[in-house]
């Protein structure tokens, strides 16, 4: 069985998002593989406390290396720019750890998980004759600014800021030195893989960073004789784009065939931006607005409504989309990201990323289009179970581990 060190700065079995994502990782991988598993500890209760019945404990081991509440704090605000160099002093000290247990656990490949940011790629490369694998690695993409015109000129040049940085960091040092460094990359997204391949001439494959549990099948009411219940989740930030959701609804033939259930919420003034536009374009009366509500009930909502409506245009692998798949509702979105990467005609519909205007227009047709061919909801829902079994953890982490037997065989750096 192959002994296996992973990287994991943020691991929690009770959260979503990175902590859920490397715990999920893990506990899959743990099926396959002895596991070492050095994180930051802000979990270590509930890791602990899960382990001492879980079946799988013999084969996991934890090793913390915690840092001051005012890096967490950093850490859960995104967006303050503090936390790198905070965390970029934690993967020096991880680097000395992970190379004392490499020598008294005689690891065979060490595994740098999450954070899954391009950006982050952590130290243990560095280590002398042990395998190295990255990844999941998170997207390289840029944020379109097309999409941004309808925005004040702060907001814009702050994306833009943000686009030209990721263009300098792909290509440099300590990305550079680590994707030069390993003995396998994986990309999320496509993306990734395609900026990998243009930037450094490395093949690499994709694996979504985050996987799902197949349901039992649950089976939506077909939709005849009723509006349409169309669900949006998410934050009221810019790249979320839930003005596309509401200028689109204006813009369908008939408004009242569908209702629109909003999910999510942001500052006083973002709040009322929306609720204000929404006022304007005629169409408030068919929304109901949630604000932020427990993920049960999130989920709860999926399994109740009749076709997901995801206006994001810069992503990563968007949990909510497996979120959706998993309750078997079907999704429209944008053809990008994650988002395009999962969603095909079995499931869904995609649109063009192109631009506002023209994003606008084009779910408004796919809308029109659902409406007059509604039996389609019914079978796009149906289909989510076989998706499911293409997106489990099973089936991720079986990659993965090929990925691993393949480099075992090879000549290290």
């Amino acid at each position: 069985m192959l002994r296996i060190l992973i990287n994991a700065y943020a691991c929690s079995p009770n959260w979503g998002s990175e902590p859920g994502m490397a715990w999920n990782w893990i506990t899959n991988i743990a099926k396959h593989c002895r596991c070492f598993v050095i994180t930051e500890g802000e979990w270590r209760n509930e890791i602990e406390e899960v382990l001492k019945t879980h079946p799988l404990r013999e084969n996991i081991t934890f090793f913390y290396n915690p840092v001051p509440q005012k890096v967490r704090d950093m850490c859960w605000n995104q967006g303050d720019w503090r936390f790198y160099y905070y965390y970029r002093k934690w993967q020096k000290s991880t680097l000395k750890l992970a190379e004392q247990i490499c020598k008294e656990h005689n690891i065979d490949i060490t595994h740098q998980l999450n954070m899954i940011g391009f950006r982050e790629p952590g130290l243990l490369w560095k280590i002398k004759g042990v395998k190295h694998v990255w990844g999941p690695i998170g997207s390289m993409g840029e944020i379109p600014l097309q999409f941004l015109q309808d925005l004040p000129v702060k907001v814009r040049l702050k994306q833009s800021l943000k686009n030209f940085i990721t263009r300098y960091q792909i290509k440099h040092s300590p990305v550079k030195d680590a994707i030069q460094n390993c003995d396998a990359l994986i990309a999320a997204l496509d993306v990734t893989r395609d900026q990998i391949k243009k930037n450094y001439g490395i093949e690499v494959p994709v694996i979504g960073e985050t996987g799902l549990k197949p349901n039992d099948g649950y089976k939506h009411a077909e939709c005849t004789g009723r509006p349409i219940e169309l669900l949006w989740v998410g934050r009221f930030i810019p790249t979320k784009k839930l003005s596309i959701a509401l200028e689109a609804l204006a813009k369908v033939k008939n408004p009242n065939d569908f209702r629109l259930h909003i999910v999510g919420s942001g500052t006083d003034e973002e709040v009322q931006q929306y609720k204000s536009l929404a006022e304007e374009l005629g169409v408030n009366g068919i929304c109901t607005w949630y604000g932020k509500i427990p993920n049960e009930q999130v989920q709860r909502m999926m399994r109740e409504k009749d076709l997901f409506l995801f206006t994001s245009v810069f992503e990563g692998g968007p949990h909510v989309i497996l979120e959706s798949i998993t309750n078997n509702i079907p999704i429209l979105c944008f053809d990008t990201c994650g988002q395009g990467v999962v969603v095909d005609e079995s499931i869904g519909m995609k649109v063009p990323l192109t631009n506002q205007e023209e994003g606008v227009v084009a779910f408004a047709e796919k809308l029109d289009y659902i409406n007059n061919n509604r039996i389609l909801l019914a079978q796009m829902s149906a289909n989510c179970t076989k998706k499911q079994q293409e997106l489990s953890w099973d089936s991720k982490v079986g990659k993965m581990i090929e990925i691993y037997n393949s480099i075992i065989g090879t000549t290290h750096k």
